[in-house]
């Protein structure tokens, strides 16, 4: 035991020796190194005085002033003003404005055109109430309402001249059975010219006559399947 304590106390006398020796070597090393030079704060960098010259000082006296700019200040939008859009004004109309025009016998709607309104007259078209406006020297886009009296006398003049103003080939009724002429039929003469022709057709007894007569089609139609008038049969199927 004796021994083994020995050893001990040797080791740790060897260790504290090469502790000693390698702090005193840290010193020398330290020693030879140089000292950095602590900056001090008097110490400041020098800065290099610019020199003016004479002649730019007597140009910046002489210069004038600028004015100083007024700063814009930002306008404030109201959101609730932006959402508000004027509201749309209406249709200003005239206190001579008629809503209902009477032409030849028919009452026209006063807000259409002259070019639709004069169709609404029986026996009168699309191409016949264009050809009646260039003829009265009325614009077609003028609404019916805002005509006055001299243009509607001009419109009714036309219209009783028809057959002499207007092609043959835009005309109703060509060659007349009484005079053979061709003529232009509008508003009642339409339907009294139509009534008067079929009640001559049943009195000579021709085959038109007599299909309106039964109240079949007239034109050639086939009327097996189609155009079936009265009772509705059906296939009657043969009893035993």
């Amino acid at each position: 035991m004796a021994d083994k304590n020995k050893r001990t106390e040797e080791k740790i006398e060897d260790t504290t020796e090469k502790n000693k020796e390698e702090v005193a070597d840290a010193k020398k090393v330290k020693e030879s190194q140089p000292v950095p030079e602590e900056k001090s704060e008097d110490t400041k960098p020098e800065k290099h005085e610019e020199t003016v010259k004479p002649s730019e000082i007597k140009e910046m006296e002489t210069k004038p002033a600028e004015p100083e700019q007024p700063k814009e200040e930002p306008v404030k939008i109201d959101s609730k003003k932006e959402s508000k859009k004027p509201a749309k004004k209406k249709d200003e109309k005239d206190t001579d404005f008629n809503y209902i025009v009477r032409i030849a016998n028919a009452e026209i709607e006063g807000e259409k055109k002259v070019a639709f309104g004069l169709t609404q007259i029986k026996g009168l078209g699309r191409r016949m109430a264009a050809l009646v406006a260039d003829t009265a020297g009325i614009d077609r886009e003028i609404k019916c309402g805002n005509l006055t009296d001299s243009q509607l006398e001009k419109i009714n003049e036309v219209l009783g001249n028809l057959s002499k103003k207007a092609p043959s080939w835009m005309l109703n009724h060509r060659k007349d059975f009484d005079t053979g002429e061709d003529i232009h039929l509008i508003s009642t003469e339409v339907e009294l010219r139509l009534r008067d022709e079929i009640n001559l057709l049943k009195m000579i007894r021709s085959y038109r006559g007599i299909r309106h007569e039964s109240g079949l089609s007239v034109r050639g139609q086939r009327t097996r399947a189609n155009n079936r008038k009265g009772l509705a049969l059906g296939v009657s199927k043969k009893r035993p």
